[in-house]
């Protein structure tokens, strides 16, 4: 992929001096005090705010166990004490919404014992990021809630500082003092393998850094570095990424990564006075745009990847400050849309507390700073017709009350599955045929067992079983041939197994009519036949075999040649942990077409309608 390097070749440290505003004059939003936040912003939003932040009132501060934190390195859970640290945040980025947008008072001996609280702490991120079993003050490594935890506490101290120093100048000093020492020398001095990534902890760490820098650095020489670095750091995000815009991590990364380079984005326009102005560069706006690309209907998007959800995983706090600052009114419109199914002018605060692992402060205050802007936008659902990414090879089509997606690519991709060719199918704007997404995360997520989970491995999404074999990891292991035109993408799926499936070639080929059906046909020659074939359909509702070659999922039918395959239905609910059952239900099926004969060669098809 060819090397743009967007940003340290157009600003060098020279035009970064004349431009860059100086330490400690970083002014980009209103502060505390400011009539903007009680007089501007509509009562029933600050409403909102202020009873969510009435919630924790007078609520002790969660400690973080050693215990706890050791979990990870003893038994593999990751759960329990991200849920202690991530809520501990949240309950600080409630109080201190609330007290900007209250400006009594109230709030403050909470947010004060909250942020001593944390500063407290040995170490801000967590516990699978971290390679010591519990975490020690002297080793202050950099991940993503390590930076995170300092923006948060960057912004608040920005926002706050009047009444923090009321109470004591010793807190904004000391907040000073740790971000200093956890984030500030660390990343600089740090060979960290994100820097040079082209995936979301990328830009996640690179704009809370930056808003560190922006906020708490006070030395000019220092400032510049890190400002270079970031820079750099951006420049391998972007080049990593394809023309298309596409992030083979799936839509539920994308709030992490495109829309966290464009937090990057603002803060260097906001902090150079509109010198550095990325809005026109055709490949950011194509990053852009899969938000709503990737959309389904209905709130769903589609769950390729490490998705967690499938219900609206754009969050309006980014969408809505993202599509402005590129005025693309296709994206403010859906921002719009957002804005009005959630029912955000009653319940702003709701979306707040599910805008991420726990609320980004920042993220909410830019975009409650255009919040009138965004009222006053036409609100419009995306339902593009057609969607070709050639570079991450994704096709999606919309035809009468049918939706379908299908996905080539390889399987060595960032967050990766083994679902090379699988495909979803959604009618009336609800799941029919589904990917499952993936579950709680463990220590094996991220490690060489990670395809022992079943949710990684192509036998449980939309794809062939050959040979009794399933899809390997790898980049190695990829789809070949891809044929698009509207409605349709045909891609040879046959690299994407291993030699002992024995497979020559498997031709799939998914598109969808006029009047909605889809159609799947594949076109195989296998070099044996041994320990049977199968094609594997997953979906939440039961599957009924209603009459020979006619499968029903409620009012919807798979229409198959029963002469070519035998048809089964298996329970898979079992498999469903909290996370998973909290995106689909408690039921799960899996529907088992299994080839027929020791033919190694064919062709069969099904329609599904």
């Amino acid at each position: 992929m060819a090397q743009m390097k967007l940003f340290t070749s157009t600003y060098n440290r020279q035009m970064l001096d004349s431009v860059l505003v100086q330490p400690s004059k970083y002014l980009p939003l209103p502060q505390y005090g400011d009539k903007y936040w009680t007089d501007s912003v509509p009562q029933p939003i600050r409403r909102s705010y202020i009873r969510y932040g009435e919630r924790y009132l007078g609520r002790p501060w969660q400690s973080l166990p050693a215990t706890v934190f050791a979990e990870f390195k003893t038994n593999g859970n990751r759960v329990n004490f991200e849920g202690l640290t991530f809520q501990k945040r949240r309950q600080l980025a409630a109080l201190v919404m609330a007290e900007i947008v209250e400006g009594q008072g109230r709030f403050m001996p909470d947010i004060i014992n909250g942020l001593w609280s944390t500063l407290e702490e040995s170490w801000w991120g967590i516990p699978a990021h971290y390679g010591k079993k519990v975490p020690v003050i002297e080793d202050q490594n950099v991940d993503l809630f390590q930076a995170e935890s300092a923006g948060l506490i960057a912004w608040t101290a920005y926002m706050l500082k009047p009444q923090l120093d009321k109470f004591s100048p010793l807190i904004v000093n000391r907040i000073n003092k740790e971000i200093r020492q956890r984030m500030l020398q660390p990343a600089m001095k740090g060979r960290y393998w994100w820097k040079t990534a082209g995936m979301n902890w990328n830009p996640w760490i690179c704009s809370n850094w930056l808003a560190c820098v922006l906020i708490c650095e006070n030395d000019r020489k220092a400032q510049l570095d890190a400002v270079e670095q970031i820079l750099s750091a951006m420049d391998h995000f972007v080049d990593a990424y394809p023309a298309d815009g596409g992030c083979d991590e799936g839509p539920g990364y994308w709030d992490r990564a495109a829309a966290s380079l464009y937090e990057c984005l603002n803060l260097l326009r906001t902090a150079t006075d509109g010198k550095i102005d990325m809005s026109g560069n055709a490949k950011i706006r194509a990053m852009a745009s899969y938000a709503y690309k990737t959309y389904i209907e209905n709130d769903y998007c589609i769950t390729f990847a490490d998705t967690h959800d499938n219900k609206m995983l754009q969050q309006v706090n980014i969408v809505y400050p993202f599509g402005l600052y590129l005025n693309d009114r296709t994206m403010r419109e859906f921002a719009a849309y957002i804005a009005k199914q959630k029912n955000l002018t009653e319940d702003a605060a709701t979306l707040y507390d599910k805008s991420g692992n726990y609320p980004t402060l920042a993220r909410e205050l830019f975009f409650i700073h255009n919040i009138n802007s965004l009222l006053a936008e036409q609100p419009n659902e995306p339902l593009l017709s057609d969607v070709w990414l050639p570079d991450l090879q994704i096709m999606t089509a919309r035809r009468a009350d049918m939706f379908v997606a299908m996905k080539g690519g390889n399987n060595g991709e960032s967050h990766n599955h083994n679902d090379v060719g699988s495909f979803v199918v959604y009618a009336d704007g609800q799941p029919l045929i589904i990917d499952p997404a993936v579950g709680e995360y463990t220590s094996k997520t991220f490690s060489n067992r990670r395809y022992e989970i079943w949710t990684m491995q192509s036998q449980y999404h939309n794809l062939p079983q050959i040979n009794a074999t399933d899809q390997r990891d790898g980049k190695q292991f990829a789809a070949a041939e891809a044929k698009y035109k509207k409605g349709s993408l045909s891609l040879n799926i046959a690299g994407a197994y291993p030699a002992e499936a024995g497979v020559k070639r498997w031709v799939r080929t998914v598109g969808i009519a006029k009047n909605g059906s889809v159609t799947v046909n594949e076109d195989y020659e296998l070099a044996k036949s041994e320990g049977g074939t199968k094609l594997m359909l997953i979906t939440i509702a039961k599957p009924e075999l209603a009459a020979k070659g006619v499968v029903k999922i409620g009012n919807r039918r798979i229409e198959y040649n029963a002469n070519q395959l035998d048809v089964a239905v298996e329970p898979i609910s079992d498999k469903l942990d909290p996370l998973l059952q909290g995106i689909w239900g408690k039921t799960m099926y899996r529907i088992v077409m299994t080839v027929k004969g020791n033919a190694t060669k064919g062709k069969i098809r099904y329609r599904i309608s």
